[in-house]
Protein backbone atom coordinates (compact mmCIF):
# COMPACT_ATOMS: atom_id res chain seq x y z
CA UNK A 1 0.00 0.00 0.00
CA UNK A 2 1.51 3.32 -1.13
CA UNK A 3 1.28 6.53 0.81
CA UNK A 4 -0.23 9.15 -1.50
CA UNK A 5 -0.69 12.84 -0.70
CA UNK A 6 -3.08 14.98 -2.73
CA UNK A 7 -2.93 18.78 -2.79
CA UNK A 8 -6.27 20.51 -3.32
CA UNK A 9 -9.77 19.66 -2.08
CA UNK A 10 -11.60 20.44 -5.32
CA UNK A 11 -13.44 17.99 -7.54
CA UNK A 12 -10.14 16.87 -9.12
CA UNK A 13 -8.53 16.10 -5.77
CA UNK A 14 -11.60 14.31 -4.45
CA UNK A 15 -11.92 12.17 -7.58
CA UNK A 16 -8.21 11.31 -7.42
CA UNK A 17 -8.57 10.26 -3.78
CA UNK A 18 -11.57 8.05 -4.52
CA UNK A 19 -9.97 6.14 -7.37
CA UNK A 20 -6.74 5.68 -5.41
CA UNK A 21 -8.68 4.40 -2.42
CA UNK A 22 -10.49 1.89 -4.64
CA UNK A 23 -7.03 0.56 -5.45
CA UNK A 24 -6.19 0.27 -1.74
CA UNK A 25 -3.79 3.21 -1.59
CA UNK A 26 -3.32 5.15 1.66
CA UNK A 27 -4.56 8.65 0.76
CA UNK A 28 -4.48 12.02 2.54
CA UNK A 29 -5.84 15.20 0.93
CA UNK A 30 -4.29 18.51 2.00
CA UNK A 31 -5.77 21.96 1.47
CA UNK A 32 -4.19 25.12 2.85
CA UNK A 33 -7.63 26.72 3.24
CA UNK A 34 -9.99 26.04 6.12
CA UNK A 35 -13.60 27.11 5.56
CA UNK A 36 -17.02 25.94 6.69
CA UNK A 37 -17.79 24.46 3.27
CA UNK A 38 -14.47 22.59 3.19
CA UNK A 39 -15.14 21.25 6.70
CA UNK A 40 -18.42 19.76 5.42
CA UNK A 41 -16.59 18.10 2.53
CA UNK A 42 -14.00 16.78 4.98
CA UNK A 43 -16.74 15.25 7.16
CA UNK A 44 -18.41 13.61 4.16
CA UNK A 45 -15.13 12.13 2.93
CA UNK A 46 -14.39 10.82 6.44
CA UNK A 47 -17.47 8.61 6.04
CA UNK A 48 -15.67 7.07 3.04
CA UNK A 49 -12.48 6.65 5.09
CA UNK A 50 -10.63 9.39 3.19
CA UNK A 51 -8.52 11.61 5.41
CA UNK A 52 -8.51 15.37 4.80
CA UNK A 53 -6.22 17.88 6.50
CA UNK A 54 -7.34 21.50 6.23
CA UNK A 55 -5.20 24.55 6.89
CA UNK A 56 -2.07 22.43 6.40
CA UNK A 57 0.57 21.74 3.79
CA UNK A 58 2.02 18.31 3.08
CA UNK A 59 4.88 17.21 5.33
CA UNK A 60 8.22 16.13 3.91
CA UNK A 61 9.70 14.95 7.19
CA UNK A 62 11.73 11.85 6.49
CA UNK A 63 9.71 9.62 8.84
CA UNK A 64 6.45 10.39 7.01
CA UNK A 65 7.35 10.82 3.34
CA UNK A 66 4.68 10.03 0.77
CA UNK A 67 5.62 7.86 -2.19
CA UNK A 68 3.46 9.85 -4.59
CA UNK A 69 2.06 13.40 -4.65
CA UNK A 70 -0.95 14.32 -6.80
CA UNK A 71 -1.64 18.00 -7.52
CA UNK A 72 -4.90 19.58 -8.60
CA UNK A 73 -4.88 21.70 -11.81
CA UNK A 74 -4.65 25.03 -9.97
CA UNK A 75 -1.52 24.08 -8.00
CA UNK A 76 1.74 25.34 -9.60
CA UNK A 77 4.16 22.55 -10.44
CA UNK A 78 7.16 24.57 -9.28
CA UNK A 79 6.17 25.67 -5.77
CA UNK A 80 8.99 25.08 -3.24
CA UNK A 81 7.35 22.10 -1.50
CA UNK A 82 7.04 20.23 -4.82
CA UNK A 83 10.58 21.09 -5.90
CA UNK A 84 11.77 19.73 -2.56
CA UNK A 85 9.63 16.60 -2.98
CA UNK A 86 11.12 15.85 -6.39
CA UNK A 87 14.60 16.46 -4.98
CA UNK A 88 13.85 13.76 -2.42
CA UNK A 89 12.81 11.40 -5.23
CA UNK A 90 9.07 11.61 -4.61
CA UNK A 91 7.09 11.29 -7.82
CA UNK A 92 4.85 14.32 -8.38
CA UNK A 93 2.11 14.25 -11.01
CA UNK A 94 -1.11 16.04 -11.83
CA UNK A 95 -4.63 14.66 -11.45
CA UNK A 96 -4.83 14.43 -15.26
CA UNK A 97 -1.74 12.20 -15.37
CA UNK A 98 -3.23 9.95 -12.70
CA UNK A 99 -6.38 9.59 -14.80
CA UNK A 100 -4.21 8.74 -17.83
CA UNK A 101 -2.71 5.82 -15.89
CA UNK A 102 -6.20 4.35 -15.47
CA UNK A 103 -7.53 5.30 -18.92
CA UNK A 104 -4.56 4.86 -21.25
CA UNK A 105 -5.97 1.67 -22.73
CA UNK A 106 -8.60 3.87 -24.43
CA UNK A 107 -7.77 6.32 -27.25
CA UNK A 108 -7.65 9.97 -26.17
CA UNK A 109 -8.35 13.22 -27.98
CA UNK A 110 -6.43 15.93 -26.13
CA UNK A 111 -7.32 19.56 -26.85
CA UNK A 112 -5.03 22.38 -25.75
CA UNK A 113 -4.42 26.00 -26.74
CA UNK A 114 -4.71 29.49 -25.30
CA UNK A 115 -8.27 30.03 -26.56
CA UNK A 116 -10.91 27.89 -28.25
CA UNK A 117 -10.33 24.74 -26.20
CA UNK A 118 -13.76 24.48 -24.60
CA UNK A 119 -15.84 25.00 -27.75
CA UNK A 120 -13.64 22.62 -29.74
CA UNK A 121 -13.85 20.01 -26.99
CA UNK A 122 -17.63 20.32 -26.77
CA UNK A 123 -17.98 20.03 -30.54
CA UNK A 124 -15.85 16.89 -30.65
CA UNK A 125 -17.79 15.30 -27.80
CA UNK A 126 -21.07 16.09 -29.59
CA UNK A 127 -19.80 14.67 -32.91
CA UNK A 128 -18.63 11.44 -31.30
CA UNK A 129 -21.92 11.02 -29.45
CA UNK A 130 -23.86 11.70 -32.64
CA UNK A 131 -21.84 8.89 -34.19
CA UNK A 132 -22.87 6.54 -31.34
CA UNK A 133 -19.37 6.53 -29.89
CA UNK A 134 -19.43 6.29 -26.10
CA UNK A 135 -17.50 9.23 -24.62
CA UNK A 136 -17.61 12.01 -22.04
CA UNK A 137 -15.58 15.20 -22.03
CA UNK A 138 -13.25 15.69 -19.08
CA UNK A 139 -10.52 17.99 -17.83
CA UNK A 140 -11.33 21.69 -17.93
CA UNK A 141 -14.82 20.80 -19.18
CA UNK A 142 -17.33 18.33 -17.78
CA UNK A 143 -15.88 15.68 -15.50
CA UNK A 144 -12.58 15.92 -13.71
CA UNK A 145 -10.39 13.39 -15.50
CA UNK A 146 -10.32 11.10 -12.44
CA UNK A 147 -14.13 11.25 -12.22
CA UNK A 148 -14.20 9.78 -15.71
CA UNK A 149 -11.63 7.18 -14.66
CA UNK A 150 -13.91 6.23 -11.75
CA UNK A 151 -16.96 5.86 -13.96
CA UNK A 152 -14.91 3.88 -16.48
CA UNK A 153 -14.42 1.09 -13.94
CA UNK A 154 -18.04 0.08 -14.59
CA UNK A 155 -18.89 1.95 -17.79
CA UNK A 156 -15.79 2.20 -20.00
CA UNK A 157 -15.68 4.80 -22.79
CA UNK A 158 -14.71 4.13 -26.38
CA UNK A 159 -12.83 7.45 -26.58
CA UNK A 160 -11.67 9.96 -23.97
CA UNK A 161 -12.09 13.62 -24.97
CA UNK A 162 -10.03 15.89 -22.70
CA UNK A 163 -9.62 19.65 -22.56
CA UNK A 164 -6.08 20.03 -21.22
CA UNK A 165 -4.62 23.28 -19.90
CA UNK A 166 -0.93 24.13 -19.82
CA UNK A 167 -1.05 23.56 -16.04
CA UNK A 168 -2.23 20.00 -16.60
CA UNK A 169 0.28 19.31 -19.37
CA UNK A 170 3.11 20.56 -17.18
CA UNK A 171 2.38 17.90 -14.56
CA UNK A 172 1.57 15.11 -17.06
CA UNK A 173 4.76 14.05 -18.78
CA UNK A 174 3.47 10.65 -19.94
CA UNK A 175 -0.01 11.60 -21.20
CA UNK A 176 -0.03 10.70 -24.91
CA UNK A 177 -3.27 11.26 -26.84
CA UNK A 178 -4.12 9.37 -29.99
CA UNK A 179 -5.20 12.75 -31.41
CA UNK A 180 -3.74 16.03 -30.14
CA UNK A 181 -5.18 19.44 -31.06
CA UNK A 182 -3.54 22.86 -30.65
CA UNK A 183 -6.20 25.53 -31.10
CA UNK A 184 -4.37 28.86 -30.67
CA UNK A 185 -1.26 30.29 -29.07
CA UNK A 186 -1.01 33.77 -27.55
CA UNK A 187 0.56 35.28 -24.47
CA UNK A 188 -1.21 33.98 -21.36
CA UNK A 189 -0.43 32.46 -17.95
CA UNK A 190 2.97 34.14 -17.91
CA UNK A 191 2.69 34.74 -14.18
CA UNK A 192 2.73 30.94 -13.91
CA UNK A 193 5.05 29.94 -16.78
CA UNK A 194 7.40 32.99 -16.67
CA UNK A 195 8.26 33.15 -20.39
CA UNK A 196 6.44 32.70 -23.71
CA UNK A 197 9.09 30.17 -24.72
CA UNK A 198 8.39 28.03 -21.66
CA UNK A 199 4.63 28.28 -22.23
CA UNK A 200 5.18 27.17 -25.85
CA UNK A 201 7.34 24.20 -24.85
CA UNK A 202 4.66 22.97 -22.47
CA UNK A 203 1.93 23.15 -25.11
CA UNK A 204 4.13 21.62 -27.82
CA UNK A 205 5.09 18.69 -25.59
CA UNK A 206 1.51 17.37 -25.63
CA UNK A 207 1.41 17.49 -29.44
CA UNK A 208 4.80 15.83 -29.70
CA UNK A 209 3.45 12.89 -27.70
CA UNK A 210 0.25 12.68 -29.78
CA UNK A 211 0.04 10.16 -32.64
CA UNK A 212 -2.06 12.48 -34.85
CA UNK A 213 -1.60 16.25 -34.57
CA UNK A 214 -4.20 18.86 -35.60
CA UNK A 215 -3.14 22.52 -35.72
CA UNK A 216 -4.93 25.78 -36.48
CA UNK A 217 -3.21 27.08 -39.60
CA UNK A 218 -4.89 30.50 -39.28
CA UNK A 219 -3.23 31.25 -35.95
CA UNK A 220 -0.25 33.46 -36.78
CA UNK A 221 2.03 31.90 -34.19
CA UNK A 222 1.15 28.31 -35.06
CA UNK A 223 1.37 29.05 -38.79
CA UNK A 224 4.89 30.46 -38.46
CA UNK A 225 5.80 27.66 -36.08
CA UNK A 226 4.54 25.16 -38.66
CA UNK A 227 6.79 26.50 -41.41
CA UNK A 228 9.72 24.97 -39.53
CA UNK A 229 7.86 21.93 -38.29
CA UNK A 230 8.60 18.38 -39.35
CA UNK A 231 6.20 16.43 -37.18
CA UNK A 232 4.70 13.32 -38.74
CA UNK A 233 0.93 12.85 -39.02
CA UNK A 234 0.18 16.58 -38.86
CA UNK A 235 -3.17 17.92 -40.07
CA UNK A 236 -3.76 21.63 -40.68
CA UNK A 237 -7.00 23.60 -40.80
CA UNK A 238 -7.87 26.96 -42.41
CA UNK A 239 -11.01 29.02 -42.86
CA UNK A 240 -9.18 30.85 -45.68
CA UNK A 241 -9.16 27.89 -48.05
CA UNK A 242 -6.84 25.15 -49.25
CA UNK A 243 -4.24 27.59 -50.60
CA UNK A 244 -3.46 28.63 -47.01
CA UNK A 245 -2.91 25.11 -45.72
CA UNK A 246 0.46 23.92 -44.56
CA UNK A 247 1.21 20.39 -45.69
CA UNK A 248 -0.82 18.07 -47.91
CA UNK A 249 -4.36 19.00 -48.97
CA UNK A 250 -5.26 15.35 -48.32
CA UNK A 251 -4.54 16.06 -44.65
CA UNK A 252 -6.30 19.42 -44.60
CA UNK A 253 -9.68 20.62 -43.36
CA UNK A 254 -10.74 23.94 -44.84
CA UNK A 255 -13.52 26.08 -46.27
CA UNK A 256 -14.09 26.21 -50.02
CA UNK A 257 -17.02 28.02 -51.65
CA UNK A 258 -18.68 28.18 -48.20
CA UNK A 259 -18.44 24.42 -47.74
CA UNK A 260 -16.45 22.46 -45.17
CA UNK A 261 -13.97 20.15 -46.87
CA UNK A 262 -12.22 17.47 -44.80
CA UNK A 263 -9.47 15.33 -46.32
CA UNK A 264 -10.78 16.28 -49.80
CA UNK A 265 -14.36 15.23 -48.94
CA UNK A 266 -17.24 17.73 -49.00
CA UNK A 267 -18.88 17.64 -45.57
CA UNK A 268 -21.53 20.38 -45.27
CA UNK A 269 -22.31 24.00 -46.17
CA UNK A 270 -21.10 26.35 -43.46
CA UNK A 271 -24.54 28.00 -43.42
CA UNK A 272 -25.75 25.07 -41.26
CA UNK A 273 -23.52 26.21 -38.38
CA UNK A 274 -25.31 28.46 -35.89
CA UNK A 275 -22.42 29.89 -33.85
CA UNK A 276 -21.11 33.38 -34.58
CA UNK A 277 -17.50 34.40 -35.17
CA UNK A 278 -14.69 33.34 -37.49
CA UNK A 279 -12.89 31.79 -34.53
CA UNK A 280 -15.80 29.37 -34.09
CA UNK A 281 -15.51 28.34 -37.74
CA UNK A 282 -11.91 27.44 -37.00
CA UNK A 283 -12.98 25.50 -33.89
CA UNK A 284 -15.47 23.64 -36.08
CA UNK A 285 -12.78 22.70 -38.63
CA UNK A 286 -10.50 21.31 -35.93
CA UNK A 287 -13.37 19.35 -34.40
CA UNK A 288 -14.29 17.96 -37.82
CA UNK A 289 -10.71 16.84 -38.39
CA UNK A 290 -10.65 15.05 -35.03
CA UNK A 291 -14.03 13.41 -35.59
CA UNK A 292 -12.98 12.12 -39.01
CA UNK A 293 -9.77 10.68 -37.57
CA UNK A 294 -11.80 9.04 -34.79
CA UNK A 295 -14.01 7.33 -37.38
CA UNK A 296 -17.18 9.41 -36.99
CA UNK A 297 -19.50 9.21 -39.99
CA UNK A 298 -20.13 12.19 -42.25
CA UNK A 299 -23.84 12.14 -41.36
CA UNK A 300 -23.08 12.39 -37.62
CA UNK A 301 -20.72 15.30 -38.21
CA UNK A 302 -23.36 17.10 -40.31
CA UNK A 303 -26.00 16.47 -37.64
CA UNK A 304 -23.75 18.09 -35.03
CA UNK A 305 -22.89 21.05 -37.24
CA UNK A 306 -26.56 21.84 -37.75
CA UNK A 307 -27.63 21.41 -34.12
CA UNK A 308 -24.72 22.69 -32.01
CA UNK A 309 -25.42 26.11 -30.45
CA UNK A 310 -22.37 26.63 -28.24
CA UNK A 311 -21.21 26.17 -24.66
CA UNK A 312 -22.02 27.96 -21.44
CA UNK A 313 -19.97 31.07 -20.67
CA UNK A 314 -18.60 31.46 -24.21
CA UNK A 315 -20.65 33.96 -26.23
CA UNK A 316 -23.77 32.50 -24.59
CA UNK A 317 -26.95 34.44 -25.30
CA UNK A 318 -28.78 34.75 -21.95
CA UNK A 319 -31.79 36.87 -22.86
CA UNK A 320 -32.98 39.76 -25.01
CA UNK A 321 -34.55 42.78 -23.30
CA UNK A 322 -36.06 45.64 -25.32
CA UNK A 323 -34.10 44.47 -28.35
CA UNK A 324 -30.76 44.35 -26.47
CA UNK A 325 -28.97 40.98 -26.35
CA UNK A 326 -27.29 40.07 -23.04
CA UNK A 327 -24.35 37.77 -23.77
CA UNK A 328 -22.22 35.82 -21.29
CA UNK A 329 -18.59 35.49 -22.37
CA UNK A 330 -17.19 34.89 -18.89
CA UNK A 331 -14.71 32.34 -20.24
CA UNK A 332 -12.84 35.19 -21.99
CA UNK A 333 -10.17 35.37 -19.29
CA UNK A 334 -7.45 37.11 -21.31
CA UNK A 335 -7.17 40.00 -23.77
CA UNK A 336 -7.13 37.85 -26.91
CA UNK A 337 -10.25 35.90 -25.96
CA UNK A 338 -12.06 39.12 -25.00
CA UNK A 339 -11.09 40.71 -28.31
CA UNK A 340 -12.53 37.70 -30.13
CA UNK A 341 -15.72 38.08 -28.09
CA UNK A 342 -16.08 41.73 -29.05
CA UNK A 343 -15.33 40.96 -32.67
CA UNK A 344 -18.10 38.35 -32.74
CA UNK A 345 -21.04 40.50 -31.57
CA UNK A 346 -23.02 43.27 -33.20
CA UNK A 347 -22.18 46.85 -32.23
CA UNK A 348 -22.85 49.20 -30.50
CA UNK A 349 -21.79 47.28 -27.37
CA UNK A 350 -21.90 47.95 -23.65
CA UNK A 351 -18.97 45.90 -22.35
CA UNK A 352 -18.57 44.59 -18.79
CA UNK A 353 -14.89 43.88 -18.15
CA UNK A 354 -12.51 43.35 -15.25
CA UNK A 355 -11.58 40.89 -12.55
CA UNK A 356 -8.13 39.62 -11.61
CA UNK A 357 -5.79 41.12 -14.22
CA UNK A 358 -3.40 38.98 -16.24
CA UNK A 359 -0.16 39.87 -17.94
CA UNK A 360 -0.35 40.46 -21.68
CA UNK A 361 -0.64 43.06 -24.42
CA UNK A 362 -4.01 44.84 -24.29
CA UNK A 363 -3.41 47.05 -27.36
CA UNK A 364 -5.55 45.14 -29.86
CA UNK A 365 -8.29 44.60 -27.29
CA UNK A 366 -8.50 48.32 -26.50
CA UNK A 367 -8.53 49.15 -30.21
CA UNK A 368 -11.49 46.80 -30.61
CA UNK A 369 -13.21 48.53 -27.65
CA UNK A 370 -12.74 51.89 -29.35
CA UNK A 371 -14.23 50.46 -32.53
CA UNK A 372 -17.30 48.74 -31.08
CA UNK A 373 -18.14 49.97 -27.56
CA UNK A 374 -20.33 52.89 -26.51
CA UNK A 375 -19.63 52.22 -22.82
CA UNK A 376 -17.35 50.01 -20.72
CA UNK A 377 -18.39 49.11 -17.18
CA UNK A 378 -15.40 48.07 -15.10
CA UNK A 379 -15.58 45.54 -12.26
CA UNK A 380 -13.20 43.78 -9.90
CA UNK A 381 -9.60 44.38 -8.91
CA UNK A 382 -8.58 45.37 -12.45
CA UNK A 383 -11.12 48.21 -12.70
CA UNK A 384 -8.70 51.04 -11.90
CA UNK A 385 -5.91 49.57 -14.05
CA UNK A 386 -8.25 49.18 -17.02
CA UNK A 387 -9.54 52.74 -16.50
CA UNK A 388 -5.98 54.07 -16.64
CA UNK A 389 -5.20 52.10 -19.80
CA UNK A 390 -8.40 53.23 -21.51
CA UNK A 391 -7.60 56.83 -20.58
CA UNK A 392 -4.12 56.52 -22.09
CA UNK A 393 -5.67 55.19 -25.30
CA UNK A 394 -8.05 58.15 -25.47
CA UNK A 395 -11.21 56.19 -24.61
CA UNK A 396 -13.27 58.03 -21.98
CA UNK A 397 -16.61 56.21 -22.15
CA UNK A 398 -16.15 54.01 -19.11
CA UNK A 399 -17.48 53.82 -15.57
CA UNK A 400 -15.93 52.07 -12.58
CA UNK A 401 -18.76 50.14 -10.90
CA UNK A 402 -16.70 47.40 -9.19
CA UNK A 403 -19.55 44.89 -8.66
CA UNK A 404 -21.32 42.68 -11.18
CA UNK A 405 -24.82 43.55 -9.98
CA UNK A 406 -24.14 47.26 -10.41
CA UNK A 407 -22.72 46.63 -13.89
CA UNK A 408 -25.71 44.61 -15.09
CA UNK A 409 -28.34 46.99 -13.73
CA UNK A 410 -26.41 50.02 -14.98
CA UNK A 411 -26.18 48.48 -18.46
CA UNK A 412 -29.95 47.96 -18.53
CA UNK A 413 -30.54 51.48 -17.29
CA UNK A 414 -28.45 53.12 -20.00
CA UNK A 415 -28.74 50.70 -22.96
CA UNK A 416 -31.55 52.60 -24.71
CA UNK A 417 -29.86 55.96 -24.26
CA UNK A 418 -26.62 54.59 -25.72
CA UNK A 419 -28.39 52.79 -28.58
CA UNK A 420 -26.71 49.54 -27.57
CA UNK A 421 -27.56 46.31 -29.35
CA UNK A 422 -25.53 44.08 -27.02
CA UNK A 423 -24.54 43.98 -23.35
CA UNK A 424 -21.46 41.74 -23.29
CA UNK A 425 -19.74 40.27 -20.25
CA UNK A 426 -16.26 39.56 -21.63
CA UNK A 427 -13.92 40.25 -18.72
CA UNK A 428 -10.38 39.81 -20.17
CA UNK A 429 -9.48 38.71 -16.63
CA UNK A 430 -9.38 35.75 -14.33
CA UNK A 431 -12.28 35.54 -11.88
CA UNK A 432 -10.58 34.77 -8.59
CA UNK A 433 -10.77 38.27 -7.10
CA UNK A 434 -14.55 37.99 -6.62
CA UNK A 435 -15.58 34.48 -7.73
CA UNK A 436 -14.60 30.83 -7.37
CA UNK A 437 -14.29 30.37 -11.14
CA UNK A 438 -15.27 31.87 -14.49
CA UNK A 439 -18.37 29.64 -14.33
CA UNK A 440 -19.38 31.16 -11.00
CA UNK A 441 -18.94 34.63 -12.50
CA UNK A 442 -20.96 33.76 -15.60
CA UNK A 443 -23.72 32.22 -13.50
CA UNK A 444 -23.95 35.43 -11.46
CA UNK A 445 -24.27 37.45 -14.68
CA UNK A 446 -26.98 35.07 -15.93
CA UNK A 447 -29.02 35.33 -12.71
CA UNK A 448 -28.83 39.12 -12.71
CA UNK A 449 -29.91 39.31 -16.36
CA UNK A 450 -32.84 37.01 -15.72
CA UNK A 451 -33.92 39.14 -12.76
CA UNK A 452 -34.23 42.05 -15.19
CA UNK A 453 -36.14 39.80 -17.58
CA UNK A 454 -38.63 38.97 -14.81
CA UNK A 455 -39.24 42.70 -14.41
CA UNK A 456 -39.96 42.87 -18.16
CA UNK A 457 -42.42 39.96 -18.58
CA UNK A 458 -43.28 40.91 -22.15
CA UNK A 459 -39.70 40.11 -23.16
CA UNK A 460 -38.87 36.55 -24.29
CA UNK A 461 -36.50 34.64 -22.00
CA UNK A 462 -34.07 32.68 -24.14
Amino acid sequence: MRKVNIIGLGKSGIAAAKILQKNNEEVIIYDSKKTESLEKIKDNLALENITVKLGENISLKDENLPELIIISPGVPYDIPILIEARRKGIKTIGEMELAWQYLKSYPWIGITGTNGKTTTTALIEAMLKAGNIKTSACGNIGYAACELALSALENPPQWVVAEISSYQIESSQELSPKIGIWTTFTSDHLARHKTLENYHKIKASLLQRSHYKILNGDDNYLHNFGLNLHWKNTFWTSVKGKDYLLGDIEKGVYLEDSWIVAFKELIAPISLFKMVGKHNLQNLLMATAAAKLAGVSKSAIVETISSFTGVSHRLELITTINGVAYINDSKATNYDAAQVGLDSVESPVILIAGGEAKEGDDTSWINKIKEKCVLVLLIGDAANLFAENLDKAGFKNYEIVKEMDKAVFRSHEIAEEKGAKVVLLSPACASFDQYRSFEHRGDDFRELCLKITMRNPSQPQL
